[in-house]
């Protein structure tokens, strides 16, 4: 019957789009993020160098002025902020690219390429990599110590789904208003529920953390990738700084929607086709 072989092939559809779901938002949220990241490389450019060196030179004298450091406390899903910063300096000043982005974080060896805002509220964190107030701003500079935060396992989006793949010797870049810092990992580690670990500066070590939840769905710990910068610059991350993000790459997931899509319409139109069945024949009768 056309009507019941329509509704099958429309829960099949349903069935194919559910599944294919995660994908697609991911994409979707990635593309949108690669976006973000072209806005925050076009408003760099567009600022005269004295103005890139002036936020720079700004961002360190915060750095300069900032005493203690971040808190990884059972209980809390991010990190918690500590430090103080004597004078009047204001945070969400700094680093200021529009909307509240500072710079872009780049981790190759996971596929990650994702703007970095001021702040770690809910807001933030569903939509890229949040900077934890009172610890100091990822520009480097000796015993000062960054820590960025994102989520995990977030139905609509890949943050940082993939941080525990991160190996050590590993390294991850961070540009920021025109210059670039690589860091090469040097340390990772679980925080049981129990423990707290505090993020403060080493004395003599330029260092940047990066900390989400685990395990994946239940949140219970922490994960924290701790890198330390490798100087000079390598080259090759110099030269690619600004350059356009290379994911979220072809949507593979649209392939897999057109042709349920097709198929769809093919079962719909072929059973259109059907004549109504009128059940057997009777033989005709002879006199």
């Amino acid at each position: 019957m056309p009507w019941a072989t329509a509704a099958l092939a429309l829960v099949g559809l349903v069935g194919v789009l559910v599944m294919l779901y995660p994908s697609t938002a991911s994409w979707v949220a990635q593309y949108n993020q690669s976006k973000i990241i072209v806005d925050i490389d076009r408003a760099v450019d567009e600022q005269p160098l004295n103005r890139l060196d002036e936020a720079i030179a700004r961002a360190r004298e915060y750095n300069a002025a900032l005493t203690g450091g971040a808190l990884v406390a059972p209980g809390s899903n991010v990190p918690t902020g500590e430090g103080t910063v004597e004078g009047n300096l204001d945070y969400y000043a700094m680093l200021d690219a529009g909307n509240s982005m500072m710079a872009r974080l780049r981790i190759d060896s996971i596929q990650v390429d994702l703007p970095i805002y001021h702040g770690t509220t809910d807001a933030v964190l569903e939509k890229g990599v949040g900077h934890l107030q009172g610890t100091s701003l990822p520009v480097g500079g000796e015993s000062q110590h960054s820590v960025l935060t994102a989520h995990r396992g977030l139905p609509s989006a890949k943050m940082f789904d993939d941080l525990g793949k991160v190996k050590l010797g590993e390294t991850f870049t961070i540009e920021v208003f025109g210059e670039v810092f690589t860091y090469q990992v040097i340390e990772t580690q679980t925080i049981e529920p129990q423990e707290t670990q505090a993020l403060v500066p080493r004395f003599g070590e330029d260092l940047v953390t990066l900390v989400t939840c685990t395990p994946l769905g239940i949140n219970t710990h922490r994960y924290l990738v701790t890198g330390e910068r490798v100087t000079p610059t390598p080259i090759a991350d110099v030269e690619r700084a600004g350059s356009r993000p290379e994911i979220p790459g072809f949507p593979w997931w649209a392939l897999g929607v057109g042709g349920a899509l097709v198929a769809f319409g093919v079962v719909v139109a072929q059973s259109g086709r059907q004549k109504p069945w009128a059940g057997p024949r009777r033989a005709a009768r002879t006199r």
